[in-house]
């Protein structure tokens, strides 16, 4: 079992295009939310995976109620500059999900206000907005398997 990224409406292809790289880079399943800001077979997403697409496994869901209903037993974390908890402050185990919203708007504010306890932040000072998404994701999938010890891999 490994762990799990779910990006949320992403809508740049460079971005989901890199997170897919580093998921098959790290064993990390890719579970991606419509409606998606880009076509799948796009140039950019596929140049920016370059010939990893084989390595990782991508699931898709029309919503994330539907993630939700297939996968309900699990815990998630939600990745949000509003978290009141550092990433590195959660302890993660094989199988969790890591929830990333879109790039313009982050994750909806009622999946956050209902999951503040599981919801956590990549640390930046307080004149940034936010990081870059595809950077975000990579922060946070290497502390949680950190903590796992890179089970898996050399």
């Amino acid at each position: 079992m490994s762990l799990n990224i779910v990006l949320v409406e992403p809508e740049i292809p460079q971005n989901t295009g890199n997170i897919a790289r580093t998921c098959a880079a790290t064993g990390c399943k890719l579970h991606l939310v419509r409606p998606l800001g880009f076509s799948v077979d796009d140039k950019y997403l596929k140049r920016a995976g370059l010939d990893y697409w084989d390595l990782v496994e991508v699931k898709y869901y029309e919503n994330l109620q539907e993630l939700f209903d297939t996968y309900p037993d699990r815990k998630y974390y939600y990745l949000t500059t509003k978290g009141h908890k550092r990433h590195t402050d959660a302890v993660y185990e094989e199988g969790n999900f890591l929830v990333f919203g879109k790039e313009t708007a982050g994750l909806p504010k009622p999946l956050l206000e209902a999951n503040k306890d599981y919801c956590i932040r990549v640390p930046m000072i307080d004149d940034a907005r936010s990081l870059n998404l595809s950077n975000s994701v990579a922060v946070v999938i290497y502390e949680a398997l950190r903590q796992l010890d890179y089970p898996d891999m050399r």
